[in-house]
């Protein structure tokens, strides 16, 4: 699924209108309809709503949507915010097809601002998607006043004030929806955590814009659904063997780290690798034998860290990071794993994580050594210290494709969106996942999934996207059996499978 900057919103919608044809009337009716579709759904008719307009399309829409509601028996009030005496063409039409259902209120000061009982829907059809300037004057007080209530919010397409592709700034008067429904895409605000108190629980729905332009259009952004990654999958053959699925290591655990060793060790058989060799410090060799009888285990002559490397001719796939501490026999051994892994003769792919991704931030000439295609999976702390701090989430999101294009890598930037940003800038936006996952853990089970990809053969992004998209899903089918609060990393461990 393709996210779209604005202009490329408004060609879409041209394109629509042009060549399906369609007027622009008749397409706001049908992104009225799909709206009160999604409406009734959620909320039932005995409550009454209250729609606040802008003079715009976005307020266009919300008119349609009221004369829409009123006629399936719902209680409807229609708020026209006199902000301007411009209305555009769309808005005066629907305007008028609401006349024969329903009288719309002028509000031309803040003084008219209504006063509503608790029960009563409000929908934000103030500002649409193309704004540009940050609200002022009476929207901005309209804004306001709807925030200060108490009453559930249902912002059309996006909450008004809300940029769709760039930062606001500090102070901004946006509207707080607990809903946002949007058309047909996804808009990049909504994956920014900056924005959650401005977007809420967001759905999309069909409105019918043109699939042929949609598929044509050339975008950096992404969002990986259902749909999307179960194109990824590679089916097993019947005749298969071990073999078939790849040889990964995993250099994980330090002296009371083994845990993450334990973690990504079983998320990695768990995600369908052939074989599974551990590299693990001395203190770990009890633990991994008992936890992990599937894999086999490599003992470092260190009794607590990683010091060294083994021979890397047999592996397809090289996972390192989870809790491996940052010793100084460690970084040696850091430098000395890419410095091997760049030799002809190695063809395994590679996956950093956890403090191998600290070890490079603070040996920065260790940058240069990373193979092209690896796998980088951090966190936004550990993002920070890799590729330097940034004022925003959208800035942030700039210097993960800047640091992507310049040393030839994937990064699984983590979040509530995790965002796989590939050597040639675009950005793949994650669907699944849930605050539960805010635990300890969770990130080396993400780097056991994306090193047994790596060793099945799956090209790099793939693996990446993938591994990802099945992460966030192990989560979601633990947090329905657990619940969040309850969720530990191992649940999603338990979880994995497609």
């Amino acid at each position: 699924m393709k996210i779209l900057n604005v202009d490329q919103i408004r060609a879409l919608d041209a394109y629509t209108i042009e060549n399906e044809p369609v007027s622009s009337l008749n397409l706001m009716e049908r992104a009225a309809n799909a709206f009160v579709r999604w409406f009734c759904n959620q909320f039932v008719n005995t409550r009454p709503v209250a729609i606040f307009c802008g003079k715009g399309n976005n307020g266009g829409d919300g008119l349609a949507i009221a004369r829409i509601l009123s006629t399936q028996s719902y209680d409807v009030q229609v708020f026209v915010i006199e902000y301007t005496g411009n209305a555009t063409t769309d808005f005066e039409g629907n305007l008028t097809r609401l006349m024969d259902h329903l009288q719309p209120v002028s509000i031309a000061n803040n003084d008219d601002f209504p006063i509503l009982a608790r029960n009563v829907i409000c929908i934000d059809a103030l500002l649409g998607s193309g704004l540009s300037r940050p609200v002022e004057g009476l929207l901005a007080n309209i804004i306001h006043s709807l925030n200060a209530l108490p009453n559930k919010l249902v912002s059309v397409d996006i909450a008004s004030g809300l940029y769709a592709a760039k930062a606001n700034q500090e102070g901004d008067q946006i509207i707080e929806p607990n809903f946002t429904v949007s058309f047909q895409l996804p808009k990049l605000a909504f994956m920014m955590p900056q924005n959650a108190k401005f977007v809420g629980s967001w759905h999309l729905v069909d409105i019918g814009l043109s699939e042929y332009f949609i598929n044509e259009i050339e975008t950096p952004y992404h969002y990986t659904d259902k749909r999307a990654a179960e194109k990824l999958i590679k089916p097993r053959d019947k005749f298969s063997h071990k073999g078939t699925f790849g040889h990964a290591l995993l250099m994980a655990g330090s002296y009371g780290k083994m845990g993450a060793a334990v973690l990504s060790g079983k998320a990695c058989l768990r995600s369908g690798v052939g074989l599974l060799t551990m590299h693990i410090p001395a203190c770990g060799y009890d633990i991994i034998q008992i936890s992990l009888p599937e894999a086999m285990a490599v003992t470092d002559q260190d009794p607590k860290h990683l010091s060294e490397i083994t021979d890397l001719d047999s592996y397809s796939a090289i996972g390192i990071g989870p809790g491996v501490g940052k010793a100084l026999s460690t970084v040696n051994a850091v430098e000395k794993l890419l410095d091997n892994v760049n030799l002809e003769n190695v063809k395994a792919r590679l996956v950093i994580d956890a403090d191998a991704l600290n070890i490079l931030s603070e040996n920065r000439h260790l940058l240069n050594k990373i193979p092209e295609n690896t796998v980088l999976t951090p966190h936004p702390k550990e993002f920070q210290r890799l590729a330097g701090e940034s004022k925003d989430e959208f800035e942030r999101l700039q210097i993960g494709i800047d640091f992507a294009k310049k040393h030839k890598v994937i990064i699984c930037l983590k979040g509530a969106n995790t965002a796989v940003i590939l050597p040639n800038g675009e950005v793949h936006f994650n669907s699944t996942g849930n605050p539960g996952m805010a635990t300890g853990g969770t990130g080396d089970v993400l780097t056991g999934i994306v090193t047994s990809l790596l060793a099945q053969k799956y090209e790099p992004v793939q693996a990446a996207i993938l591994a990802v998209y099945e992460h966030g899903l192990a989560g979601d089918r633990a947090a329905e059996q657990r619940g969040q609060s309850a969720l530990i990393a191992s649940d999603l461990v338990e979880h994995l499978g497609w």
